[in-house]
């Protein structure tokens, strides 16, 4: 397939999703709220500016000093370069202090078992604005005494500042680092490439020789799928439907498929 802007494909898709939520409830499509805040690397007056057109990745966790946690931030070092490299910009946060965060980051590197550093910043949210404005925490909480307890939650966003995907785990359950990497490049690949990635993607269709190939999006033409995806390739199912036009694409070499 070529490059370049296709009338059906990416931009089409995108307005399929409303970019600002009716209810206050931040939904997929929607432009997420903006924050001042202090951080481990200094005070930001807007959440917005610092994205500044970039891909980023919110990344909380319930609390300072709990071993889950602890095991997150670790394994979040180690592919924060990769996260760079992509052109991602990524920021954790919890409703603890700053100065709890400094202290703690001492305790996340001695645990991991490889020599990492913690470069990206860490914000403070003590008092449970930001928490609440993202879904992490119900608002009748935000000045309830004791452990806030805010989900782990992962938001990625895209260079437009609308929420591109998000995913939401309890506290009992550590998220796996190599499946938030492979959502970054397929959303990446799919903003670019008006497609979208099948489930298990890329280690999908290998049985037709396809493998880690993408759909087109639903919204791409007939005419614009022949003009711009000339590999394309329809997969034949009973329903006479050619709807599942699977199209090449480049898998990155960094991805850890296991």
């Amino acid at each position: 397939m070529t490059d370049g802007a296709i009338p059906s494909g990416t931009d089409a898709y995108g307005k399929l999703y409303e970019p600002k939520s009716s209810d206050g409830v931040l939904r997929l499509g929607n432009i997420v709220p903006d924050f001042a805040a202090d951080t481990t690397q200094g005070h930001w007056d807007s959440w917005h500016q610092w994205i500044d057109g970039h891909w980023a990745i919110l990344f909380s966790h319930p609390a300072d000093f709990t071993p889950v946690c602890t095991t997150e931030i670790g394994r979040l070092a180690l592919k924060y370069a990769t996260l760079q490299e992509k052109g991602v910009k990524l920021a954790t946060l919890s409703c603890d202090s700053v100065d709890s965060h400094s202290r703690w980051l001492s305790d996340v590197v001695a645990h991991c078992e490889n020599k990492v550093t913690v470069d990206f910043p860490i914000i403070g949210d003590p008092s449970r604005e930001i928490a609440v404005k993202y879904g992490m925490l119900d608002p009748a909480m935000k000045d309830v005494e004791g452990l806030p307890l805010t989900i782990r939650a992962v938001f990625i966003i895209g260079p437009d500042k609308k929420l591109k995907l998000a995913l939401n785990y309890p506290a009992s359950v550590g998220r796996n680092m190599d499946e938030i990497m492979r959502c970054v490049d397929a959303l990446q690949i799919s903003a670019k490439k008006s497609v979208a990635m099948p489930a298990n993607w890329p280690n999908n269709h290998d049985s037709i020789g396809k493998k880690g190939w993408a759909f087109l999006l639903p919204t791409v033409t007939p005419e614009d799928a022949k003009k711009h995806f000339p590999d394309m390739h329809t997969c034949q199912v009973p329903s006479g439907i050619e709807y599942l036009r699977l199209t090449q694409v480049d898998v990155p070499k960094n991805y850890s498929s296991k």
